[in-house]
């Protein structure tokens, strides 16, 4: 893929705002053009949150999407608001355990991944954005898994990096669900 044009989407407190930075991050480490551009409500947690993440071979005219060639999304709500952005042949990814349904449309490639029970099952639901991550890196190859592993070390603070090889094992459920 030469240009992911990606909205992330879902409540507050699931990770929403930093999968994206994750990915813009790793994209940056890999020598791409990247953007980041979170949203939220004012009350956080719980709240919705988005963000949208470009990552090109190119310079990015603006962070701002109109359209997205992938969609990521970790509740219902989201589905509904961003499904129609996605560009005919783009993708879906959601989070199966959280979002009964599924897209309406017919021109998009969609993958469900129970994210939420994963994590839960590893013993820590915060995973579940890195499981979805991991999906969203073996359907589309825009950043490798070093990368992102190397991003974890630079984003995360020092005190959670006792946190990485489990979330690599969550990184590499997603990928091979």
């Amino acid at each position: 893929m030469k240009q992911l044009e990606l909205i992330i989407a879902g409540f507050g407190g699931q990770g929403i705002l930093s999968a994206g930075r994750l990915l813009a991050y790793a994209g940056m480490l890999e020598g791409k053009y990247v953007s980041w551009l979170p949203s939220y409500g004012p009350e956080m947690r719980g709240g919705t949150a988005n963000c949208a993440v470009v990552i090109s071979e190119e310079p990015v005219g603006s962070p701002i999407l109109d359209t997205a060639n992938v969609l990521v999304v970790m509740n219902g709500p989201s589905l509904e608001k961003f499904e129609k952005l996605v560009e005919p042949n783009g993708l879906i990814i959601s989070d199966s355990s959280l979002v009964d349904a599924k897209p309406k449309r017919t021109d998009i490639d969609f993958a469900g991944v129970p994210a939420s029970q994963l994590a839960s099952d590893m013993g820590n639901l915060t995973y579940a954005n890195i499981i979805i991550l991991g999906k969203l890196l073996e359907k589309t190859g825009i950043v490798s898994k070093e990368s992102f592993e190397l991003a974890l070390k630079k984003v995360l603070p020092a005190k959670k990096h006792h946190m990485i090889p489990e979330e690599m094992k969550a990184l590499d459920m997603g990928c091979n669900y």
